[in-house]
């Protein structure tokens, strides 16, 4: 099996590939202070919390944004699975076509969600990621990186509106069903929820309309997209392991 992971700012995210799907995954809090061996026992317990055990992964792959924690994380699979892994950086095949960029300052992320929305979906394509960062990356149809737009994530946004303020409590991030709102809750809610989406259906439009060569298809992803993907007709397509699919596609072209 292949291990395939992703590293976030806020979780790392685990999967394991028998042959082209998707058998077991799970995830857990980025800690840039835990050791090598605490990695390493964290996931191989998780292996097996999952049936598998460590013999069973043949390679591994990851991408990574926190640089902190990848010699932990490096030495953790070469002591725990006995395997170097794959690491996404400059110079490894992707089909990904940088234009007039510095590779050095394109997250790994964002080649590998376009690297899988064009292989699952085919080009031009918009994706938008919502992590962290809310990210909308804009792929032509020969693998071309056209566009990256970057807005603060939905959880960092109303973090900052909680911590920020004396009084207003913290919430739900969910469609309040109506923006005409009675109470607080809902008037966060609808703050949040209806700020993101207008951004979310504006910045799609506006890329769509300048890069002027449709029809261009839209995946969503990420911890929280389901709620905007169900909500609008600007997303297309929904695929919460849009990134593992991307590695598994980087893994199959590079081995």
């Amino acid at each position: 099996m292949l291990l395939a992971i992703d590293v976030g700012n806020t979780n790392i995210k685990y999967a394991l590939f028998d042959d082209t799907h998707i058998v077991a995954s799970f995830r857990v809090r980025t800690d840039s202070s835990k050791t090598s061996d605490e990695l390493g026992i964290s996931l191989v317990n998780l292996v097996r919390s999952k049936g598998f055990a460590a013999v069973d992964i043949h390679d591994v792959i990851i991408s990574s944004v926190v640089p902190d924690i990848m010699h932990a994380l490096n030495n953790a699979i070469n002591k725990f699975f006995g395997h170097k892994p794959l690491i996404i950086r400059p110079g490894i095949k992707t089909g990904i076509k940088l234009v007039k960029t510095n590779p050095n300052e394109v997250g790994s992320d964002r080649i590998v969600n376009g690297v899988a929305a064009l292989n699952l979906y085919g080009g031009p394509v918009i994706v938008v990621d919502y992590g962290t960062a809310t990210k909308y990356d804009l792929f032509a149809e020969d693998g071309t990186f056209e566009s990256a737009v970057t807005s603060p994530g939905v959880m960092l946004s109303a973090r900052a509106l909680w911590e920020g303020t004396a009084k207003l409590p913290e919430v739900e991030i969910v469609n309040p069903g109506s923006i005409m709102c009675k109470n607080t809750i809902t008037s966060l809610q609808a703050g949040i929820f209806y700020g993101k989406m207008g951004e979310t259906e504006y910045i799609i439009d506006k890329l769509i309309e300048e890069y002027g060569h449709g029809p261009v298809r839209v995946v969503a992803t990420g911890g929280i997209s389901r709620i905007f993907q169900q909500e609008t007709d600007r997303i297309t397509h929904w695929e919460p392991d849009l990134t593992m699919y991307g590695l598994k596609y980087i893994y199959d072209k590079n081995k």
